[in-house]
């Protein structure tokens, strides 16, 4: 595979062979940044689990203390006084049964966070084949099936991102932008690791992070030092 110049020039800064402490990998990590845009720095963390049994999963969500950096586009079904907070709360666009119509019978997919009350669930569960596969189905777990429908899209809105396993138990997730800086960086990936070591299931036998790699967008992974962690 062929790579840019950038890129073979930023590849340079990075021994493959080292786990980097996390405040050397973010200051290289920005310096690979060299895109015209302003590069996401990007997250890959391999637990030791096995994501096909559901007391291995690994799914949450954290508010992070410097935001993603992103204008988060957040949508809300609900009713009466939970609509009215949502509404009050910024929410992009708030409905009940026609705005699920509208991604039912449109496919209207453009927004990043979708967040609903627990009432509103029988309504929203009928949109699973079209919010699943885009990783946008409301979830108790992730704070965005709840009844403080203002406090969830206000955190939202700062920066509260999800975290879950794919099916080669990895999470993937992005900790700001490379304008950010290292300092804020730090922040945002130290209370990311510290949300994932906390929510390590019961069932997790031996090492549970494996690894853990850093990146710009367009740049190249950084092996962190994942024993501080709990790996």
């Amino acid at each position: 595979m062929k790579h840019g110049k950038k890129y073979v020039d930023s590849a340079k800064l990075v021994d493959r062979t080292k786990s980097y402490e996390a405040d050397e990998a973010l200051a290289i990590c920005c310096q690979t940044a060299k895109a015209k845009f302003d590069e996401t720095i990007e997250l890959h963390v391999r637990l030791g689990v096995d994501s096909r049994h559901a007391d291995q999963q690994v799914r949450g969500a954290v508010v992070l203390p410097h935001g993603t950096g992103k204008n988060v586009r957040v949508i809300v079904i609900a009713k009466g006084d939970a609509a009215k907070a949502a509404q009050e709360a910024g929410a992009m666009m708030v409905g009940d049964e026609d705005l699920a119509a509208k991604i039912q019978n449109e496919g209207f997919t453009d927004f990043d966070v979708l967040i609903t009350t627990p009432n509103m669930m029988g309504v929203v569960g009928r949109l699973g084949k079209i919010l699943g596969p885009r990783g946008l189905m409301p979830n108790p777990k992730a704070g965005t099936v709840t009844m403080d429908i203002g406090k969830a899209v206000n955190e939202a809105k700062a920066g509260k991102i999800e975290y879950r396993l794919d099916k080669a138990n990895i999470i993937h997730l992005p900790i700001g932008k490379a304008s950010f800086g290292p300092e804020k960086l730090g922040d945002n990936l130290q209370t990311i690791m510290s949300a994932i070591a906390k929510a390590r299931p019961a069932a997790a036998k031996g090492q549970y992070i494996k690894s853990a790699v850093i990146a710009s967008t367009m740049g190249p992974g950084i092996k962190l030092n994942s024993l501080r962690y709990g790996g």
